[in-house]
């Protein structure tokens, strides 16, 4: 079982299911997991998708994907959502094409020690993340303040924001329904 709700069948899918399901395919032909766990109510795939695509994959942000995939791998860790994780965790690795990088970036986040392999915006901006996603009621003006400090342009801050905030729903969607995955191509890109 890839959750503990029911997945309807893309093979069979009609009507609006069919309409969301063929949104939802990856560059691979498959569906993940992810949105499948949708299919009982399909406008909130297309919700839910639509919103991935315009927070990660919009031709507008200026932040490099690898540090936005970067930014959702240390919420999903930090909001302890293994699917999530592994999903990002490998586009971030195979955006960045530097295994010596991915693997000092991994360890880091895992850690909790962004510090270890980030420094000036690109720190500032994970801690930000850090703070947004364990202690949002926590995050004040200061927090923004020192990114703008290392060089994050309004425009950066609220993508980051965008990200931490998009992965804190779709943790919270795959956590609560116990959405594993099996059956999943792991990753967006190609190898």
């Amino acid at each position: 079982m890839s959750s503990w709700i029911e997945m309807l069948p893309v093979e069979t899918a009609t009507g609006p299911l069919k309409d969301a399901y063929d949104f939802a395919k990856t560059p691979a032909g498959t569906v993940d997991n992810v949105m499948r766990v949708h299919s009982q109510r399909p406008h909130t795939m297309v919700g839910h998708l639509t919103l991935y695509r315009s927070v990660l994959h919009h031709p507008e942000n200026t932040m490099p994907l690898w540090f936005l995939e970067a930014v959702g791998v240390f919420t999903s860790l930090l909001n302890e959502c293994e699917y999530s994780y592994t999903h990002h965790c490998a586009n971030m690795r195979r955006l960045l094409k530097d295994d010596e990088r991915s693997d000092a970036i991994e360890a880091s986040l895992r850690g909790q020690t962004p510090e270890t392999a980030f420094s000036g915006k690109e720190l500032a901006l994970m801690r930000y993340t850090g703070k947004l996603t364990s202690s949002p009621g926590t995050v004040q003006a200061d927090d923004v303040e020192a990114a703008k400090a290392e060089g994050a342009t309004d425009g950066e801050i609220l993508e980051v924001n965008q990200v931490c905030a998009y992965f804190c729903y779709s943790n919270r969607l795959l956590n609560g329904l116990g959405v594993t995955l099996a059956g999943d191509a792991v990753g967006y890109y190609s190898k």
